[in-house]
């Protein structure tokens, strides 16, 4: 028997005002894949993850996620599906106020209930080790440089376990060395914990390293779809101009 998607997107559309940014998206995630999502600025890559996770409630369309229909459930039972998705937001945000240690215990916190100071601190450390900054725990995010606010984020992303992990431009604003290190974290962290990836990016190292699958939108659908090296090889000059 064939195992159902764990992420199945239907007929989805959102508009904002009058801007059309979703005009009926169509994708399957099979468990463990790494999908990558390329498209120019407001082909709506973004609004897609978000409404994954009822960031972003879509005007029209089905979104199932552990074969659970999200789009009209409550927001107690939203939050039983994101306690098993983290997410990687773009510019990290982490709370300026909050050291590493405090930003990790407060997502621990608000995911997972009576949890024990001794286990709190043991799922820290761990966190922190997959990402190698075991020495930044007492940090505030000022003082760390953007490589190391990414992969506190990737942490403070996996330190609830999750089956699924969405990743929002996780390499910008990062030197080519520091992006590719971050973009090897990832597929460690794949491996490591089984996850299933969904990569928004403009950072083509970033694509075709982390990428099982890409999926191209334009004009608020799918364009194409393929791995790296067909795409790459495209007819279609639009196409082509992602990988030039």
């Amino acid at each position: 028997m064939e195992t159902p998607p764990i992420i199945a997107i239907e007929n989805l559309y959102k508009t904002f005002g009058k801007n059309e940014i979703l005009k009926g998206i169509n994708l399957t995630v099979s468990e463990g894949e790494g999908l990558v999502i390329l498209g120019r600025s407001g082909s709506g890559k973004s609004v897609t993850i978000k409404c994954l996770v009822g960031l972003v409630k879509a005007d029209k369309g089905n979104i199932k996620i552990f074969d659970t229909e999200i789009t009209s459930l409550k927001d107690d039972e939203l939050n039983d599906v994101r306690i098993r998705i983290g997410f990687m937001f773009q510019n990290g945000a982490l709370y300026d106020s909050m050291s590493v240690r405090q930003n990790l215990t407060f997502t621990l916190k608000h995911h997972t209930r009576n949890l024990t100071e001794e286990v709190i601190e043991a799922k820290i450390i761990e966190a922190l080790e997959s990402v190698g900054l075991k020495e930044a725990i007492d940090k505030m995010p000022s003082e760390l440089s953007g490589g190391m606010e990414k992969r506190i984020a990737l942490a403070r992303a996996i330190i609830i376990n999750p089956e699924i992990i969405l990743y929002d431009e996780p390499t910008s604003g990062l030197d080519t060395i520091t992006s590719r290190e971050i973009s090897e974290l990832m597929l460690s962290v794949q491996e490591k914990h089984k996850t299933t990836s969904i990569i928004i990016t403009h950072d083509m190292a970033c694509a075709k390293m982390t990428g099982y699958r890409i999926l191209i939108l334009k004009d608020g659908i799918i364009n194409a779809e393929g791995s790296y090296a067909a795409l790459e090889k495209s007819k279609d000059e639009w196409v082509r101009s992602f990988f030039i």
